[in-house]
């Protein structure tokens, strides 16, 4: 049986564990490793697919997942994206949290397993299983895909340790969406294409003053992404770092800039997950999440919204680009039919079926996207085109390198920015008690130093 892991950012709840210990495919919980089984209820059989895995026969794909774990999403999935593959039935399950995936990785690799034969996830996932147990050497299988012209900025994120481990596979960022109603309160002079952070802070006072309301919003919740916004914008863009800059006089600057953001944001900020919903709603006229977290606002009325890079700092334009990949496990039996399924993933037609039906671009760049996309993908594909192709631009990693510890990093964030933006707690002695902490867990992850911060070996240095 073919297994196809994916990790990303969502939840995968008890349900969705009971539910995969139906698959042959051995799951570790934070109870330990769970039994086998199939999901037959999430099967999907494409055109020749054959028997349905869970079913006798054997020939099933399993493809877990939890970027695609909403139930629009998973739909789209199975009966869009996976419903085209000839190679036998995938049944499709989402998965959550990093450590989680990796520990499930790990586990498999060190067992000899070979029920997983697909792995996925993002390129710091890889870093952190390289230095775990061996990934296969991915180079047969991109050399079998050069006509998919895969960027070498991209093919360099793949080679780890000397060589491929890893397919390029998807790629998405993140960006600032507005409603056109907001934009006749821009500051004078104000590009939303090259808005600053002074400026977008004033759009929010200026919002907030001619409505009675405050209306710009950021994903603040429990599964929202704020740490992203923090870690791969807010402090590239004012410290030009991001550990090493952790307790600098520029990180102060850059708290300051978000407590009077957070002043004029909707109270209900803590509250979204989603950002395109608040959007739609009209309880926020300005926001930054997430493409894909932005993407049914713009596609349900394309007219009505404007998509725009995120702002630049003291320090430039901090982003941060997503790139998921594809790689074999080395206890692959099934490296053939594994190979198809990546050869299937990363064809133009199903990438473009990924693109509208998931706002996950193809690793290939906006600039050569396929035509006839759903409305609004076009509009983040040029938001996303003017944040890359910007002089200023700052490009960041997600942590690299965290295993187990990556939900402890980001913790640190989500507690600063509690802290000081929700609580006004003194900045300085906020990010003194919090560097002590962030130290702690890069030396136990035993983690060096990623972009934005110079690369480099040995422990990352928290400044």
């Amino acid at each position: 049986m073919i297994a196809l892991a994916v990790r990303m950012e969502y939840q995968f709840n008890r349900r969705d564990v009971l539910r995969l210990g139906a698959a042959g495919t051995v799951v570790a919980s934070t109870a330990g490793v769970l039994g086998s089984g199939l999901l037959a209820a999430c099967s999907t059989a494409g055109p020749g697919a054959g028997t349905p895995a869970g079913t006798s026969g054997g020939a099933g794909l399993v493809f877990l997942a939890d970027q695609l774990s909403q139930t629009t999403e998973s739909q789209a999935m199975r009966t869009q994206v996976l419903s085209g593959f000839t190679g036998g039935s995938v049944d499709f399950i989402s998965f959550s949290e990093t450590s989680k995936f990796i520990t499930q990785v790990v586990a498999q690799a060190k067992a000899g397993a070979a029920k997983v034969d697909v792995i996925g996830g993002l390129q710091g996932d890889f870093v952190s299983l390289q230095a775990q147990v061996p990934l296969r050497d991915m180079s047969d299988v991109i050399g079998q895909l050069a006509d998919r012209n895969f960027p070498r900025a991209y093919l360099d994120l793949a080679k780890i340790n000397g060589a491929y481990r890893f397919v390029p596979w998807i790629t998405a960022s993140y960006l600032m969406v507005a409603s056109k109603q907001a934009l006749r309160y821009l500051p004078a002079g104000a590009n939303v294409n090259a808005l600053t952070y002074s400026q977008l802070l004033a759009w929010g006072q200026a919002l907030k003053k001619a409505t009675g309301r405050a209306v710009l919003g950021f994903p603040a919740s429990p599964d929202g992404l704020i740490k992203r916004f923090i870690q791969g914008y807010l402090y590239p863009s004012f410290t030009g770092g991001l550990n090493t800059t952790f307790n600098s006089p520029a990180a102060v600057t850059a708290w300051q800039w978000f407590q009077q953001a957070w002043a004029v944001s909707n109270p209900q900020s803590p509250t979204y997950a989603f950002m395109q919903e608040p959007l739609q709603s009209g309880e926020v006229w300005v926001a930054w999440d997430h493409a894909v977290r932005l993407i049914n606002a713009l596609k349900s009325a394309p007219g009505q919204f404007v998509a725009f890079p995120a702002p630049i700092g003291p320090k430039g334009r901090g982003y941060l680009p997503v790139l998921g990949g594809l790689a074999i496990p080395t206890t692959s039996k099934n490296v053939a039919k594994a190979s198809q399924l990546i050869s299937y993933l990363t064809e133009s037609k199903t990438t473009a079926t990924m693109l509208n039906a998931e706002a996950w671009f193809p690793p290939t760049g906006p600039g050569s996207l396929p035509p006839g996309l759903a409305p609004g993908i076009s509009d983040e594909a040029t938001a996303i085109q003017a944040t890359v192709s910007s002089p200023a631009t700052i490009p960041a990693q997600l942590p690299v390198g965290l295993g187990a510890q990556s939900a402890s990093y980001d913790k640190v964030f989500v507690d600063a920015f509690t802290a000081i933006a929700i609580n006004n707690a003194p900045i300085p002695a906020t990010l003194t008690s919090q560097a002590t902490t962030l130290q702690g867990i890069l030396q136990t992850a035993n983690a060096a130093c990623w972009k934005p911060d110079p690369v480099g070996s040995g422990v990352c240095e928290v400044g």
